[in-house]
């Protein structure tokens, strides 16, 4: 599946830093990753944390799927407002999702300082009304954050002219977030597992998959077996050849990063994310090296050649969109690209079991959240293989809602 285009700007400036080998030899294992990027890493380092003999597998060079392409926000927001989840799935779940995601923003924090990776920078998020019939949202979503015990602060049109400088109806100041490097820190993940003992393989397709009494036996492009207790797959969109029902839709999203802007004071207010509540919503934050990234402008469609060709005219809208906000900053393109992207029903992940192959879990986070719903994926994953009662595994599980 071809899953990006472009110039990401991640792959860009950091290249391939690092190379895994192609698998040339039957192996034996307990837990086979199929998926190398961000959330195969993250399940592989939880495996690897808790002793338990784990081996990944990509058909890619290590990251070059989605992940490279990711623009690696961190929040606890969900894609659906915790209001309409709440509508969707019951108050008391999607307030759990939500504070799971918030937990999430707080473990990969930990994970980045356990294994010496300079991938994490806390933020904090602003949540803006792109449209005045958007302000009762804002409102009702406000006051339902805050009664679920989140540090967020109400700005009226005032205070987001006041400590903005642009023109919004009203905004949710949220004081957690933060922001990473998906495809580094996918690197840096894999060689702390890989100097825990651990096995990563790149270019190494699985063609075919058994299933037995006591495991699953995995096939190779190149003819070998790979035999493990079990499974976890771990390959993002292309997931869906594995999953029957239709569970899921492909879409197309647009990112451009600027080059350096220049003095200490980039960029706003605290440097705070920032993302919008048209749809679809328009988000942007400054880089650790004082660049600006833009996103959005997504299109309902998986088409290849159809997305690529909108590359530059999707990149000079998010410029314009940019521009409108903070004409007074300087906007020089350096780097655009397209990626795919995935929605759900419920903008929830899917975590665990597939009744139809049996050993098998997936890994599977979906849409502005793919990074905090890898790291619940890889603890819920862990935990279930170690034997533990995961209590709020029904909730991301298949054939939820039926």
């Amino acid at each position: 599946m071809d899953l990006q285009s472009g110039y990401p700007y991640s792959l860009v400036r950091y290249g391939l830093p690092f190379n895994y080998p192609r698998l040339n030899r039957d192996l034996s294992t307990d837990v086979l990753i199929i998926g190398g990027g961000i959330s195969g890493a993250l399940a592989a380092f939880y495996l690897t944390e808790a002793g338990i003999p784990a081996t990944v597998v990509d058909a890619r060079t290590i990251g070059l799927g989605s992940t490279c392409a990711s623009t690696s926000l961190l929040q606890y927001e969900i894609d659906i407002p915790l209001t309409e989840l709440s509508a969707k799935i019951g108050e008391k779940n999607a307030v759990n999702a939500y504070h799971l995601c918030y937990e999430a923003i707080f473990a990969l924090e930990k994970i980045c300082k356990k294994i010496k990776a300079p991938w994490f920078d806390r933020k904090q998020s602003l949540f803006v009304a792109s449209y005045k019939k958007d302000l009762g949202l804002i409102r009702k979503e406000f006051a339902a954050r805050k009664a679920a015990g989140f540090e967020v602060d109400y700005w009226d049109d005032e205070m987001v002219r006041k400590n903005m400088g642009f023109d919004a109806p009203g905004a949710i100041y949220s004081a957690v977030a933060a922001q990473t490097d998906a495809y580094m820190l996918t690197h840096s993940l894999h060689q702390y597992n890989i100097g825990k003992g651990m096995e990563v393989f790149d270019k190494t397709g699985v063609t075919g998959i058994r299933h037995t009494r006591n495991g699953v036996i995995a096939n190779t492009s190149e003819g070998y077996d790979i035999k493990a207790k079990y499974l976890i797959i771990a390959t993002g969109y292309e997931a869906s050849q594995y999953i029957k029902e239709p569970l899921i839709e492909l879409r197309s999203t647009y990112a451009v990063v600027s080059e350096s802007v220049a003095g200490e004071d980039c960029c706003w207010y605290n440097d705070c994310l920032i993302w919008e509540t048209k749809d679809p919503y328009l988000y942007m934050r400054p880089t650790m090296d004082k660049r600006l990234l833009i996103g959005g402008r997504d299109e309902e469609f998986y088409n290849p050649s159809r997305r690529d060709k909108l590359i530059h005219k999707k990149a000079a809208a998010l410029k314009r969109d940019f521009e409108k906000k903070f004409p007074h900053i300087p906007f020089i393109p350096a780097f655009e690209w397209t990626g795919t992207f995935i929605t759900t029903g419920d903008g929830l992940p899917f975590i665990g079991n597939y009744p139809a192959m049996p050993r098998t879990f997936f890994a599977l986070g979906f849409g502005g959240n793919g990074i905090t719903f890898s790291q619940i994926a890889a603890k819920i994953l862990t935990d279930i293989i170690q034997g533990k009662k995961e209590k709020v595994h029904s909730m991301f599980a298949f054939g939820r809602g039926e």
